[in-house]
């Protein structure tokens, strides 16, 4: 992480020197997303800066013992219309502008208004005046952690709280490949710092309601095996998805789930959806491998997508269409 520490100074600087924040994060927002929006919420209130946190889409329910979630707002049109008054713009575990809603006002914003980009996944945007991105740490949670020690921050026990929980998100609790022995020692320190385990494991792996577990064996139930390229692979149509009521991160934990899957090389779940701000329907892929010698990103990047090398997603336009045992794209 030596390699950013520049970086990392140069973002609390300007985080210093600006008169007025706005952090965002993605549609959608995982437990990574608002855990970071969450520990830099703390860290702007500590340094008594004007703020505001945005996210186009609420949380879910099962995110809303993180600290400072409350503060997060999605009122849109509020955002659009102050916009041009943020002297200093970060978004947080989001790769591209487009999944922030503010796309468009991003791509015009003013040339005082200086834009920071802070995630792990290995896409980029060209329209960022300072992006730190590792795509080797398992969460922008670690990025983060490192963000913090650089500048010499102390980290109190609500971002504690927030870098475990951000972390334990994108590992799948430590299940999920890519943990390294950093991230181990980052959990445990922030344990030591008064990160609540027995919380954060409540309110997310243990929180499963009623609906999640039936979606979870629908998955399962379509769940089949491609034997010339050992190939796992399960599909929900929109009109299935509609019985249940869940969220994003219902659907992250169903991809990491099937990650486990003994024999097979990698996993592709498949899910029609409506695009959140045109309504057109799309189909969302995420793919997932153990094996040790396949990068799945290669097959991603084919499709329009990206990721990392064990995790990774794309989203094409089209509907699912079901015929028997199988499933195609139209």
């Amino acid at each position: 992480m030596l390699k950013n520490t520049k970086k990392f100074k140069e973002a609390f600087y300007r985080i210093q020197e600006a008169k007025k924040i706005l952090l965002i994060t993605h549609v959608r927002p995982d437990g990574d997303a608002l855990a970071s929006v969450g520990a830099f919420i703390d860290l702007i209130i500590g340094l008594d800066k004007e703020y505001v946190a945005y996210c186009q889409d609420e949380p879910a329910p099962s995110f809303l013992f993180l600290p400072h979630i409350e503060k997060i707002s999605s009122n849109r049109e509020k955002i659009i219309a102050d916009f041009f008054s943020f002297d200093l713009i970060i978004t947080l575990d989001c790769a591209n502008a487009d999944r922030t809603g503010l796309a468009d006002e991003i791509k015009k914003r003013q040339v005082d208004q200086f834009f920071i980009e802070i995630d792990h996944h290995p896409e980029n945007d060209d329209q960022i005046d300072l992006e730190i991105r590792d795509d080797k740490t398992i969460a922008t949670a670690e990025i983060i952690y490192y963000f913090f020690k650089a500048n010499n921050i102390k980290i109190n026990k609500n971002t504690a709280n927030c870098l475990l929980a951000g972390i334990l998100g994108d590992s799948g609790n430590f299940l999920y490949p890519g943990i390294s022995d950093k991230t181990v020692n980052i959990a445990s320190e922030m344990l030591l710092l008064g990160a609540q385990l027995p919380q954060i494991l409540k309110n997310t792996l243990q929180n499963k309601s009623l609906s999640a577990m039936k979606l979870w064996g629908l998955v399962l139930n379509n769940l089949q095996v491609n034997k010339k390229y050992n190939l796992a692979f399960s599909a929900l149509t929109l009109d299935e998805i509609s019985r249940f009521d869940n969220d994003e991160d219902t659907f992250d934990s169903i991809s990491g789930f099937l990650s486990n899957l003994y024999g097979v090389k990698a996993v592709i779940f498949l899910r029609e959806e409506n695009n959140s701000l045109t309504g057109v329907r799309q189909v969302k892929g995420s793919l997932r491998t153990s094996h040790p010698t396949l990068d799945i990103s290669k097959l991603a990047n084919k499709l329009g997508g990206g990721g990392h090398a064990k995790a990774s997603g794309f989203v094409l336009a089209g509907s699912i269409e079901k015929k028997g045992n199988s499933w195609r794209i139209m």
